[in-house]
């Protein structure tokens, strides 16, 4: 087994701490909350790496610029 990157350990930890809050609760929608909760961060993150710049930001996230585009609008960011 390959040890996970410090980033997937990271995610693992929240989703523990997650879990452990919810008690016998059970979630609902999980994948798409997890989904929801990074997406915005990586893009705020790769739109000030990039300066603003929509394509090379596209780019560097392996999607197409209207791709971009749709999620920024989707997420009411604003480059």
């Amino acid at each position: 087994m390959t040890q996970p990157t410090p980033l997937e350990q990271s995610v693992r930890d929240q989703l523990d701490r997650y879990f452990d809050d919810l008690g016998d609760s059970s979630p609902r929608n999980l994948l798409n909350m997890v989904i929801t909760c990074v997406e915005r961060p990586v893009l705020e993150a790769v739109l000030e790496r990039t300066g603003g710049n929509q394509t090379r930001a596209a780019e560097m996230l392996g999607i197409t610029r209207n791709t971009l585009r749709r999620k920024l609008q989707s997420y009411d960011l604003h480059p």
